[in-house]
């Protein structure tokens, strides 16, 4: 695709979008009496306009069913959490017994790991990459330590190779041939969180289960950004949380994929009562006898008023598709590289990966000169109505979202960092 550094050029593109419409279901944040350019749907996506009207309508339910809206509301509460199973299922490539909306991202990667890290004296090692999220981090490192290990000689550290703290995927290959024998959990995310770079999940799976190893992923920053295909992709489990391209508010509830194979696993799990098989969920009995698939993971009755914001987020996932938005995303991102590679090379230089099947919607960003200038470019943007986020040590995550960003919102971006730029 060719480009233009104009606003004319831009607008002329988003005039010619087909998915521009998906913008007006969001609710902009205002600045100076115009719409924000939000570029933070990787920390916290936008509130879709139909979902106040989604939890009024389940407060309705509550204030005038009471406990009866378990059976009578319009969506019934006892089942809730299946009303979002065949939208979220379409979005990660999963068969819909395979996927369980539940809990947040912490406690589902804790509650996975009581099943799938099965350390024993020989294979008890866990492979992560370095610098990966607290939240993975600080989990696996407990769960290490609560099997009696040293995460010093335990944890292996997946260490960057390649120019910007990026890791190709004969790195992967090395370490596993050198330590697969002895790890027990490979636990990778889909999408690096500070340097925006996509990891081939379906690569992976089959590298680590040449070796013996069960895989997780962490895809916090893929769900909703990448079309994922987890069931073919073979991984044992997957975890995520919904609160940022999914859209679904702070600290919104979180989901898990369970591979259809482990449906009727003999691993031990963390049983809790809304697992148990809803047919006989009721007689009370003191056996737990588990739900088949990925429901069989939940602990407690579903979160009806954290799964509604869910439930509207995934129909407009379900109407847009996520192949047009990946298509779309492949534009944007092409199209805010190319301004900053075409006139800001002097100030910027691009983290994430410049191939496009290696990044989803996510820039990561460095200012020349170090990290005081950076933060010196961030709070300008920010004053300026530019919306990013920051990450230490010194990178500025710019993300246009195809479901409400705009090329307009990227000649934005470039135009205030250029300005920036000329104050010296």
């Amino acid at each position: 695709m060719s480009y233009e550094a104009t606003l004319a050029w831009a607008q002329a593109q988003d005039a010619a979008d087909p998915l521009r419409g998906f913008r007006d279901e969001f609710l902009i944040p205002p600045h100076e009496g115009r719409d924000s350019h939000y570029f933070c749907g990787n920390s916290l996506g936008l509130q879709p306009r139909a979902v106040r009207d989604a939890l009024n309508a389940e407060l309705d339910d509550w204030a005038s069913l009471a406990v009866e809206g378990h059976f009578k509301g319009r969506l019934p509460w006892m089942d809730y959490h299946e009303f979002v199973r065949d939208d979220l299922a379409s979005v990660v490539g999963a068969q819909p017994h395979e996927v369980v909306a539940m809990n947040t991202l912490g406690v589902n990667l804790h509650l996975m790991m009581v099943s799938f890290y099965r350390p024993t004296p020989e294979r008890h090692a866990i492979l992560i990459e370095s610098g990966s999220f607290p939240t993975d981090r600080y989990a696996v490192e407990s769960q290490v330590r609560f099997h009696g290990y040293d995460p010093a000689t335990t944890l292996i550290e997946l260490q960057a190779d390649e120019p910007n703290g990026t890791i190709s995927m004969q790195a992967i290959e090395r370490v596993l041939a050198e330590h697969g024998s002895r790890i027990a959990l490979v636990m990778l995310p889909g999408v690096q969180y500070r340097t925006g770079q996509v990891f081939d999940l379906a690569s992976i799976t089959r590298m680590a289960s040449t070796h013996g190893c069960m895989v997780g992923f962490d895809l916090a920053h893929a769900v909703g950004n990448l079309p994922l295909q987890l069931h073919d992709c073979g991984a044992d489990f997957a975890i995520w949380c919904s609160y940022k391209y999914l859209n679904s508010g702070p600290g919104a509830v979180g989901g898990a994929f369970v591979h259809e194979r482990h449906a009727r696993t003999t691993l031990p799990r963390f049983a809790g009562w809304w697992g148990h098989d809803k047919t006989t969920r009721f007689k009370m009995g003191p056996e737990f006898v588990p739900t088949y698939g990925a429901d069989g993971w939940q602990l407690s009755n579903p979160p009806i008023l954290a799964l509604a914001p869910l439930r509207v987020s995934l129909d407009v996932f379900r109407r847009a598709g996520m192949q047009p938005l990946r298509e779309k995303s492949l534009r944007l991102t092409g199209y805010l590289e190319w301004l900053v590679h075409q006139g800001l090379s002097d100030v910027l230089e691009v983290v994430t990966p410049r191939e496009p099947e290696r990044r989803g919607s996510q820039l990561s960003i460095r200012v020349i000169g170090g990290r005081e200038r950076g933060r010196s470019l961030f709070e300008y943007l920010m004053e300026r109505g530019i919306i990013g986020d920051w990450r230490e040590p010194d990178v500025i995550r710019i993300s246009p979202t195809p479901l409400y960003n705009r090329f307009a919102d990227c000649v934005a971006f470039a135009e205030a960092v250029r300005d920036w730029a000329s104050r010296g």
